[in-house]
């Protein structure tokens, strides 16, 4: 990792924060007041025909400002951080060409994490048989078991993981595996990392109890918008359970209704339950990152205020120059 002298460093703007909390209409107006693009940083919002369970943003909301990496592939395709960081590369050299600042939106922190201190992932490529072992481990014995595996070998990760994500507990005993390192203890160092860009890191927040009544009401529009049919066409069209896409919350929790295990009621519901654990695990990430600005909707009565004051920092910390 190269030590950029700072005036060399290029401007980046990250605008983070739990899943409704009100990221998108901010990015919006500071993209349009200080000459921003955006790159989408969530894991769903990238696939096609996933819309309205992934709130994704529409093109009258985006108001003429360019996005990338939103309706980018296909549900059959498979999005992890490693393809986020090369096509999130790929769009900042083409923002930068534009004489523009790119603005990073979404929640998901790793992704966040691997392109603001350039993380590399080519000596991790894994092992093939030892994650084909430990798949057939958790069709065998389950996901608790392998959780339980993970909470042995790497205690603080485990922590920081939900047991059904079998994905990420599955990466980090190969990690281990591979490397006789704690994944926990890798992020920690990479936390200690320079970044490459003259940054700065905004995550949004709000009083718990509001941002949870927003994810509730928020579910309830996703139904009326028709959530159920979105599914309902997506299972029809081919793609499975399975598939990396399905996985995403707001769509995994439907298959169990559909193979009548759960009442509707009981499903959205649930989505409700997930939705709001996701965000405090949200939290949770962005509460360990370092150099992080938080900003409190409370603190601001308005958006506009919160606007100048996010623009006051950015040129405190020489991103924009107003």
């Amino acid at each position: 990792m190269k030590n950029h002298h700072p005036c060399e460093k290029k401007p980046l703007i990250v605008l983070t924060g739990p899943t409704a909390v009100g990221k998108t209409s901010l990015s919006i107006r500071l993209a349009k007041n200080v000459g921003g693009e955006i790159i989408s940083a969530d894991s769903m919002q990238i696939y096609k025909k996933m819309n309205i369970g992934t709130a994704k943003i529409t093109q009258e909301e985006m108001e003429g400002v360019p996005h990338y990496l939103v309706d980018e592939l296909d549900p059959k395709e498979e999005f992890n951080v490693v393809v986020f960081q090369q096509m999130a590369k790929k769009a900042m050299e083409q923002i930068y060409a534009n004489g523009h600042i790119p603005i990073i939106v979404g929640g998901t922190g790793f992704y966040i994490q691997a392109l603001l201190y350039d993380i590399d992932f080519s000596e991790h490529e894994s092992e093939e048989t030892y994650r084909q072992e430990l798949v057939a481990l958790e069709k065998q014995k389950g996901k608790e078991y392998l959780y339980e595996m993970l909470k042995a070998a790497d205690p603080e990760y485990a922590a920081s993981v939900h047991s059904n994500n079998v994905k990420r507990v599955i990466r980090a005993l190969e990690y281990h595996h591979e490397t006789g390192k704690k994944l926990s203890e890798h992020n920690a160092e990479q936390r200690e990392s320079i970044s490459p860009y003259q940054f700065i890191y905004l995550v949004l927040t709000d009083d718990r109890e509001v941002l949870y009544e927003r994810i509730d009401r928020r579910v309830d529009h996703m139904m009326d918008q028709g959530l159920l049919e979105e599914v309902e066409q997506l299972v029809k069209e081919g793609y499975k359970r399975n598939l990396v896409s399905m996985q995403g919350l707001g769509y995994k929790e439907f298959f169990d209704y559909f193979d009548g295990s759960v009442s509707l009621e009981e499903t959205v519901e649930i989505i409700k339950r997930d939705t709001r654990r996701f965000a405090k695990r949200q939290l949770t990430w962005f509460r360990r990152e370092k150099e992080v600005i938080w900003m409190d909707k409370r603190e601001y009565p308005d958006e506009n205020i919160l606007l100048n004051e996010i623009q006051k920092k950015l040129k405190e910390k020489e991103i924009w120059n107003g």
